[in-house]
């Protein structure tokens, strides 16, 4: 079974820290580009982050970069996104994806894991 498993959400003041993972398995994602969005109540779903093409660059929102890193891990099984000095406007579900680069494969979504940021 093909899974993406989001974890390390949670409630943290302004200015504070957290470190978002996204585990899949199931298959191998060599050929997917992995990508971080969230979505607040009442919003669109909106891209944060991605790690896209065969050499895996980070891309950033203009609204993270500089607070926020996409990272992953060697085997590509894990997707990391470290989340620095984050404002009550961060506050969302954030959601994992794996993107096919080739069509006719298939896309993925994780359950999503909520971030709330408050004082």
């Amino acid at each position: 079974q093909v899974q993406l498993v989001e974890s390390g959400g949670g409630l943290v003041q302004p200015g504070g820290s957290l470190r978002l993972s996204c585990a899949a398995s199931g298959r191998d994602f060599k050929y997917h580009d992995m990508l971080w969005f969230r979505q607040a109540p009442g919003k669109e779903r909106e891209l944060v982050a991605s790690i896209t093409g065969p050499y895996g660059g980070p891309n950033y929102a203009d609204f993270v970069k500089g607070r926020f890193a996409i990272s992953q891990d060697d085997a590509k099984n894990t997707v990391f996104l470290q989340m620095n000095s984050l404002k009550p406007e961060d506050t969302a579900k954030y959601y994992c994806n794996a993107r096919p680069r080739f069509q006719g494969d298939s896309e993925y979504w994780g359950q999503g894991t909520q971030v709330t940021v408050s004082s």
